[in-house]
């Protein structure tokens, strides 16, 4: 295969495959209502904007001992959509969104699929499921806003943006950013070496492999030191910690205002995002199948992305349009020991203040990127951070303000659901959008059999604050 064919994936593009289990796929699902989207009119969407991202032309493929982009020969854009006649009730479709977010993807062929089911109650569902190698949940927003304007009239300009090598300038850009960030005691030459950009790309992949053997060993003093992360017990053994059988479900909630989130933040002097992590812990509370004296002992974390890119020095920023993986994570402790909303609530503000001003969103980002080069010793330390230390993951993710068009097609709903890395079995979604917020769920059967309920006591628990 030839040098423009093929590029190396990025550190914090790999650690996804790297991730993934035959029962736990690394793969982001989202959900689109449109009203009136045809199979015609969707299949031109996809050949003339869609595919002006070269990314969605290639697939992962490992070549030891790193993965690799490699163009699909037999690409054809037909392979990425199927049509489904079937006129789904709003329960038979969440049925069927669960059956589809437990297949797997070919792995012969770019990890990406739409569905579009334009006969669906309610408006024409469009799903899609994509492997988080390609991307992750902003990325992917930024690339609906690009190519869905606010408006049926007007057209979306053809962005998109070409695949190129660029490991070795991560890894240079990164050296200096890693060797400030961590303040390692190197030499100058050390710490802020460049590695040469024509270098082979065996020397390529070592270069980026010593870097990150250096970031995790740095790293992981450096949470101990500063954010006393890894001194913090490992999350209870609860009913959400049960070994995965690799069988998921998915509901979604019914649309609620955003001002209403909006006002419970004003009158209690929170963010929105406080808020939504309170609802959760309320739901979470009923479904650890302890009580009394163990639930006050309990202790539970949330694994939060957290947007990493406006801390990335200028090289290590991806361009406007580009796809890839730039987020961290923070681990919230969730108060499933609170005893009322508004003690949840403030106990929530507490953990979310002092973990915005930790290191630890910066420092999650280059341990997930070190997941695929860091020697074997170290990938244990590695998934511990990431595995036991949470039960749940519960992602936010702001849509646009007002209302979007896709080929022409109003958007009436936005839903997604992240994947679970490790041993986590439970995933929560919020997303806002045109003045609407929705809680989305997505449950491996071991952990939880009553997702709909969840999302319900979700709601209840919003219902009991001040917000008026």
């Amino acid at each position: 295969m030839s040098h423009e064919q093929s590029h190396l994936l990025l550190p914090a593009d790999s650690a996804w495959l790297a991730l993934e289990r035959p029962e736990n796929p690394m793969t982001i699902t989202v959900m689109l209502r449109v009203d009136g989207l045809t199979a015609p009119r969707f299949r031109e969407f996809l050949r003339v904007y869609w595919m002006a991202w070269e990314r969605f032309r290639y697939m992962p493929v490992k070549r030891s001992p790193a993965w690799w982009w490699e163009q699909d020969p037999m690409f054809d854009v037909r392979h990425h959509l199927d049509v489904v006649v079937d006129r789904f009730t709003p329960e038979s479709l969440q049925e069927w969104v669960s059956v589809r977010l437990n297949q797997p993807l070919p792995m012969y062929r770019p990890r990406w699929k739409f569905w579009l089911a334009p006969n669906a109650e309610g408006g024409a569902v469009l799903l899609l499921r994509i492997h988080h190698c390609y991307a992750d949940g902003l990325s992917l927003l930024g690339i609906f806003e690009r190519l869905c304007p606010p408006s049926p009239q007007q057209h979306p300009a053809i962005y998109g943006a070409p695949e190129t090598a660029e490991l070795s300038r991560w890894t240079a850009a990164a050296k200096v950013w890693l060797g400030e960030l961590m303040a390692t005691g190197e030499s100058a030459e050390e710490a802020h070496g460049v590695a040469g950009v024509d270098k082979p790309v065996g020397n390529q992949w070592q270069d980026a492999g010593r870097l990150l053997e250096r970031v995790a060993q740095k790293s992981l003093k450096l949470v101990h030191e500063f954010s006393e992360f890894l001194v913090e017990p490992e999350d209870s053994d609860t009913d959400l910690r049960r070994p995965l059988l690799g069988r998921r479900h998915c509901r979604w909630s019914e649309p609620v205002p955003l001002e209403r989130f909006r006002n419970i933040a004003r009158v209690t002097n929170v963010t929105i995002n406080d808020v939504l992590l309170s609802c959760v812990a309320a739901a979470v509370r009923t479904r650890l199948g302890i009580d009394g004296a163990d639930l006050d002992e309990a202790v539970l974390h949330a694994a939060v992305p957290v947007d990493i890119r406006s801390r990335l020095p200028d090289e290590l920023k991806p361009a406007p349009g580009a796809l890839g993986n730039y987020f961290g994570t923070v681990f919230v402790p969730l108060p499933v020991d609170g005893e009322s909303p508004l003690e949840r609530l403030y106990r929530i503000k507490h953990e979310t203040r002092r973990l915005k001003k930790s290191w630890q969103p910066g420092i999650a980002w280059g341990l997930a990127a070190s997941a695929t080069v860091v020697p074997e010793p170290w990938r244990e330390p590695l998934a511990d951070v990431f595995y036991r230390k949470a039960s749940a993951v519960v992602s936010n993710v702001p849509g646009t303000p007002e209302l979007r068009y896709i080929a022409g097609c109003r958007i009436t709903e936005q839903m997604f659901w992240v994947p679970q890395a490790g041993d986590i079995g439970l995933g929560i979604s919020i997303v806002s959008y045109a003045g609407q917020v929705q809680f989305g769920v997505v449950a491996d059967e071991a952990v939880m059999a009553d997702p709909e309920d969840f999302l319900n006591d979700c709601l209840q628990e919003l219902a009991q604050f001040p917000g008026d």
